[in-house]
C-alpha cells in the first residue's frame, strides 16, 4: 500500500485508530480523517464514553479541495459548510466507534436515534420511511452490549445505505449485521457526530486540522 506521509493514526485515550483501514473481502481502503472522543458532562465531570473515527475514500480530498483548500484549521472549524460537505459528499464512509465505557445497546441507540430524530425534524426530512428506518436502526441494538473495547461500524454510500457492523474489538466484520436504506437517516448519524450540535466537537477539530494538510495535495491516493 502506498500511504502519503500526511496520513498519520491517532490514538484516543486507550484506543488506536490506524491511518488506514481495509475491510474484509474488500479491495477498497479508507484513510482516517480524524478521531476524536465523544462524552458527556455529568455532575461537573466530563464522562468519557466512545472513541470515533471518521474513514473516507480518497476522492474525498479531491471532492473537498476546490471549496476547502487553503483554508485554515480554524477557519474549517468555524465553517459548519465544512463539515455538512463531508457529510453529503458523494463518496463513502466508514465510522467508527469504540466504547471507552461499557454501554447497553438499547441505552447507546436511544440517544444516537433520538439525536437524529431531532436533526431529520428541524430539517424538515422525518416522514414515514424516516420512522420506519429508526424504529429498524433502533432494533440492530436491542441485543447489543458494549463492553470498552467493543465497536460499532457505520458504513455509508452516497446513494444512502447505511450499513451496521458489531465487533467485540477494533476488527472489521465481513458482513453487516443490519442494512438501512434511508439516505436522511445515514446523514442524521454522521451529522450529529460532526454537525451543528455535535456530540464530539473533539472529531470536529481533529478532522479540520488533518484536512488542513490533506488539502494541500488534492491528489491523494490509496493504492492497495
Amino acid at each position: 500500500m502506498v500511504m502519503p506521509t500526511s496520513i498519520t493514526g491517532v490514538k484516543v485515550e486507550f484506543l488506536e485508530f490506524p491511518a488506514i483501514v481495509t475491510p474484509p473481502a474488500s479491495t477498497k481502503s479508507y484513510f482516517l480523517g480524524g478521531a476524536g472522543v465523544r462524552g458527556l458532562d455529568i455532575n461537573v465531570e466530563f464522562v468519557k464514553f466512545t472513541g470515533l473515527g471518521v474513514y473516507l475514500e480518497d476522492k474525498a480530498v479531491a471532492s473537498l479541495a476546490a471549496k476547502w483548500s487553503g483554508k485554515t484549521p480554524l477557519e474549517l472549524f468555524e465553517s459548519l459548510d465544512f463539515y455538512r460537505d463531508i457529510i453529503k459528499g458523494p463518496f463513502e464512509k466508514l465510522i467508527r466507534g469504540t466504547k471507552v465505557r461499557t454501554l447497553p445497546g438499547p441505552e447507546y441507540v436511544r440517544k444516537v436515534s433520538e439525536n437524529c430524530v431531532a436533526h431529520m425534524k428541524s430539517v424538515g426530512t422525518y416522514g414515514d420511511a424516516e420512522e420506519k428506518a429508526i424504529q429498524k436502526f433502533r432494533d440492530a441494538f436491542k441485543d447489543q452490549h458494549f463492553p470498552p473495547g467493543s465497536t460499532v461500524f457505520y458504513k455509508q454510500s452516497p446513494k444512502g445505505t447505511l450499513g451496521l457492523y458489531f465487533s467485540k474489538d477494533e476488527t472489521i466484520p465481513e458482513h453487516e449485521h443490519t442494512v438501512i436504506e434511508n439516505k436522511a437517516l445515514s446523514e442524521a448519524v454522521l451529522e450529529t457526530m460532526i454537525g451543528e450540535i455535535p456530540v464530539s466537537p473533539a472529531l470536529k477539530e481533529s478532522l479540520a486540522t488533518r484536512f488542513c494538510e490533506f488539502l494541500k495535495d488534492d491528489n491523494l491516493f490509496i493504492a492497495n
